[in-house]
């Protein structure tokens, strides 16, 4: 990206797993801290009316801190850009995961209905309205806790929640009626609306209000009449009854909903609202570890963080709070400190280095950089290494002694000149094994690739090139590095739906629902040419099947509620089945390997929908299965299209 030289100074940008209208986002990774983050990436061209919007959820997100509202950490501007560093959550959005399982039963949507009641009552308390409240905008955190995002059509009166607004803003489906009416209403009357339709969705699977037809769809919501499914219990039919009311001053208000019977069902207590993560809350030891990474006192340390610029100095400081209370040690890479002037070129490297692919291990390993013998991950037990540059400037009997790394943490002078006067002494005990490491050294210009040593190694060296980062289980990401030679392979996050049998309804959307997408990388140039190359070629020896698998053959992933078991172990005649559906849809698609990306376009050949097919191999049970994702387009008509080309696709 251009004008990102800030950005990448930072951090390090992978796959596509979101893209709209006029935003990008993109899997990243925080360098000093390790964490990955998503990265919210705009044009400011491409706004164009829209940035005011851009300003007010920027706004709203910097001044909101709840455990059930996806975190901002940095904010970025440049004169082309602005980009948006935010909480990633790995379980996709809560629509997918409804489609997934068809309906979800009372006890889970109470679950899910209790924390986005809790989020909405901070969200007003703050004297915010969200106004655009519905599945595409909760995410699922590896948690399995929902997480609201997407405030730019979020708004905050002067006069307080009961003043009277007049724009007409958020996706039809979920309007209240005094909203399409024109009407003045009020934020957080027509916020309750959004979250009855949402709860009809949740125990459901479909819509209350839904048509084709605009005109007919605002007539069925102005007059507030829709159809209860059997399945539904006299107190879930109670409590819609009571939030979808026509006239606002008769719904329910989120006071209310925090203690009502249905939802404090099973847990006898009201819905605990308040932020368990306050604004401006300082934590002693992320302080602490700033401090020394920076050189600073604590109290200067402190001063810093609690200007709250939402910079690099925020964004370390959440990101090392986030690690503690998962339970993470409160550690940065020491290697690195805070930099604002400058960044290696080794740093912007990383970024646009070629064929980075995730698999289903627990955390990212940088493969394909110098700046993989750091010690990168902290929650990993790897083993100590020395860095390139040692390797390079010291002489052989020095590379020898180097080579035994101390544990990890920061050495004085005085622990370095220790540590060199028991070399010595070693080397003079025993020159024979000094000769034997010196042919080791002359051999090899890097040591052998670190990988966490754990007894889980041989198991995650099978697992097939997967993203689950999406998954309901939270499954975490791991990342691995091919070389040069390798052909570009992608990398897709786990967020669309699976198959799932409903009543077919559809409704239109008037905001871009951020959802997934594979980009390409760009090929990066190499800063030590001799030394990668090197690390290339032990790559290719330590990875050869692993890359052949990709040429030749389908991924291998594990089931996900994302893709749709088929009864076929033939993986080039479900692609073949596929590919005779999708003209008769009227879908175009271009075709890489095993996935298809496609795409329906309107009457003057705008793109209304575009989504992903990749036909892939199950590990467990053994078939073929077609993994599905969508890129752009309302939820809902997505969810009949797949549907019906699959099984017209009869697989």
């Amino acid at each position: 990206f251009r004008g990102a030289d800030e950005l990448y100074k930072y951090y390090e940008l992978y796959e596509t797993i979101g893209s709209g209208g006029f935003a990008k986002v993109k899997l990243g990774r925080h360098i000093l801290t390790g964490e990955k983050v998503a990265i919210k990436i705009m044009n400011k061209r491409d706004l164009g009316d829209d940035l005011p919007r851009v300003k007010v959820e920027i706004e709203a997100m910097k001044n909101l801190s709840h455990q059930h509202i996806c975190r901002l950490y940095h904010v970025i501007e440049t004169s082309t850009q602005i980009f948006m560093v935010m909480e990633y959550c790995t379980g996709g959005e809560l629509f997918d995961y409804i489609i997934a399982k068809d309906r979800l039963s009372e006890e889970e949507t109470r679950v899910f209905f209790r924390q986005i009641v809790s989020a909405m009552a901070y969200v007003h308390s703050q004297g915010y309205a969200h106004r655009d409240l519905k599945p595409e905008n909760l995410l699922i955190d590896e948690d399995h806790n929902l997480k609201l995002i997407d405030f730019g059509l979020c708004a905050i009166t002067k006069g307080g929640l009961g003043y009277e607004l007049m724009t007409c803003c958020g996706s039809p489906a979920y309007a209240a009626p005094e909203l399409i009416q024109g009407k003045a209403y009020i934020g957080s009357e027509a916020d309750v609306w959004s979250m009855g339709v949402l709860l009809f969705a949740l125990l459901c699977g479909y819509l209350p209000f839904d048509d084709d037809n605009c005109m007919i769809l605002y007539r069925k919501i102005t007059r507030g009449k829709y159809d209860n499914p059997r399945w539904l219990s006299p107190g879930s039919i109670l409590l819609l009854n009571q939030m979808m009311q026509v006239d606002p001053k008769r719904r329910l208000t989120v006071e209310q909903l925090l203690g009502h019977p249905w939802v404090i069902k099973d847990y006898n207590s009201p819905v605990e609202w308040h932020s368990q993560q306050p604004l401006g809350h300082i934590d002693v030891d992320c302080i602490t570890e700033m401090a020394v990474n920076m050189k600073k006192t604590r109290e200067s340390a402190t001063a810093l963080v609690q200007e709250w610029r939402y910079d690099q100095t925020t964004a370390t400081y959440l990101l090392l709070l986030s690690k503690k209370q998962r339970g993470k040690p409160v550690r940065l890479r020491p290697e690195l400190s805070v930099c604002e002037d400058s960044c290696s070129p080794l740093h912007q490297g990383i970024q646009t280095g070629d064929g980075l692919h995730f698999s289903e291990d627990e955390d990212i390993v940088l493969v394909r950089s110098l700046d993989f013998v750091s010690d990168y991950i902290d929650d990993c037990p790897w083993l100590s290494r020395e860095t390139p540059k040692k390797l390079v400037s010291e002489s052989p009997s020095k590379k020898s002694a180097s080579s035994r790394t101390p544990e990890r943490g920061r050495t004085t002078p005085q622990h370095r000149q220790e540590r060199r006067d028991r070399d010595r002494e070693r080397t003079a005990e025993n020159k024979e094994n000094v000769a034997a490491q010196d042919r080791d050294v002359d051999l090899f210009a890097l040591p052998p690739p670190r990988t966490p040593a754990s007894s889980r190694k041989n198991a995650r060296q099978k697992n097939a090139l997967t993203s689950p980062n999406h998954n309901a289980s939270g499954a975490k990401v791991s990342l691995r590095c091919l070389s040069d030679s390798s052909p570009h392979t992608k990398a897709f996050e786990l967020t669309s739906v699976s198959n799932a049998v409903g009543p077919e309804r559809r409704s239109r959307s008037l905001d871009m629902a951020v959802t997934g997408d594979s980009g390409k990388k760009k090929r990066g140039g190499k800063v030590f040419g001799s030394l990668e190359r090197g690390l290339d070629k032990m790559i290719n020896m330590l990875t050869p099947s692993k890359r052949r698998a990709l040429r030749d053959g389908p991924r291998k992933i594990r089931p996900q509620y994302n893709v749709t078991l088929t009864s076929q172990t033939n993986p080039d005649q479900v692609l073949n089945q596929i590919l005779s559906i999708l003209p008769e849809k009227n879908v175009d698609f271009t075709q890489k390997g095993y996935t298809l990306k496609c795409r329906t376009k309107g009457d003057f050949g705008k793109v209304t929908m575009a989504f992903e097919l990749e036909v892939c191999l199950l590990q467990r049970p053994e078939v073929v299965g077609v993994r599905r994702q969508r890129l752009k387009g309302d939820a809902w008509v997505y969810k009949h299209l797949v549907e019906d080309i699959l099984s017209t696709s009869r697989i």
